[in-house]
This record gives structure tokens, sequence and C-alpha cells, in this order.
């Protein structure tokens, strides 16, 4: 067995057992063909999973929803898969990583059930990088022209959209306001990867 094997076999076997994580990947696969978009293929990203020691690897959609399994801290996780990330395809992508426990809890904590069982695909649920801004919540509320509704749980927070297009509480707003870059997933992602669960 290659030397590079045998030390993915040992991460393997080491993480093996370990907490349940979900990472969650920002902005890719997205946007027009070409220039400037980040194609990270789910294929790819699972075998690049089990490459730097991460058991279990599925993923959901396109988008970059991924599960594993690992014997890590949550910013061990992400720094590990964005430094593989960069170093596999030639571009720095944004992770976000969360344990499926914490996953759980926001999905029974979403303030706006009525309106996820309505349109589950336009109550989205936001996972911040880094520490959010004092008074986040006072910091978007001008921001919510078309009568979204806002709440937080700890590092993550709920949006309800009324509808599609026209929000101003666009992704750009949302990680400049916030003072951290963010990924939103609807309802109905995070209700599939929850079902993934072991």
């Amino acid at each position: 067995m290659a030397e590079l094997e045998v030390v993915a076999y040992r991460l393997l076997m080491a993480n093996t057992g370990g907490t349940q994580f979900v990472a969650f990947l920002r902005g890719i696969n997205v946007g027009a063909n070409g220039k400037g978009r980040k194609n990270v293929p789910m294929p790819e990203l699972r075998a690049l999973a089990e490459e730097i020691g991460f058991a279990e690897p599925q993923t959901h959609l396109q988008s970059g929803n991924l599960l594993f399994e690992a014997k890590v801290q949550v910013k061990t996780a992400e720094e590990r898969l964005e430094a593989a990330i960069l170093e596999r395809f030639g571009f720095e992508v944004t992770v976000m990583v969360r344990t499926m426990k914490e996953l759980v809890r926001a999905r029974k904590g979403c303030p706006f059930e009525d309106a996820v069982l309505a349109r589950p695909k336009l109550v989205h649920i936001g996972f911040a990088k880094e520490k959010l801004a004092r008074g986040a919540l006072e910091l978007l509320e001008p921001y919510a022209k078309n009568g979204e509704l806002i709440a937080f749980l700890g590092q993550s927070f709920w949006i309800d959209y009324p509808s599609v297009g026209g929000s101003k509480l666009t992704p750009a707003v949302l990680n400049r306001v916030l003072g951290s870059p963010v990924t939103q997933r609807n309802a109905k992602t995070l209700d599939a990867i929850v079902a993934m669960s072991r």
C-alpha cells in the first residue's frame, strides 16, 4: 500500500465512530459555466473527504452539502476541507461546519414553521463562519423591505422570504452587515440533510 494510502487509512480508522458533521460549502456550482465558476463535483468531494481522513462521506444536492464522521473540532474540520479543496481544485472555498446535533436543534428551533409548511424553499437557515456582529438582528432589520422575518439562534439565523426575488437581504448584504461570510440553505434542503443523520 502506498504511503499516502496508509496515512489516509490510519486517519479513517481513527475517525470512525466520531462525531457526525455537516460541511456547507459556500458559492460552488452556481452561475454560468465559465471563468469564475467554482466547480466541485460531488463524487470528487466525497473522495477528497476520505483522503483527508473523514469517514462515511455523503453529499446532498450539488450545492456543497457534505456529511461525514470525524474525531476533530469544528474549526479543524473547516481548515482541513478548505486546504484540501484549494490544493485539489485550485481555488478557495469558504466552508462552514456544524455538528448534526447542532443542525437538529436549529431545525427544531425554527420560529417560522407555518411558513416552512407552506413554502419550504423560501424559508432559509444561514450559517456564519465567524462570530456574528453584536446586535445583528437590529443591523439587518432595515434591509427587510419585503416583509422578511428574521430570527437568530446562536451562530445560525433564519429568514422567512415571503416571495422570490426583490429582497435586499442578499448574500453580499448579509456578509457585510453580519461581519462574517455566511451561507444559506432552504428548509427543504435542511430537512433532507437531517433525515440522513445516523
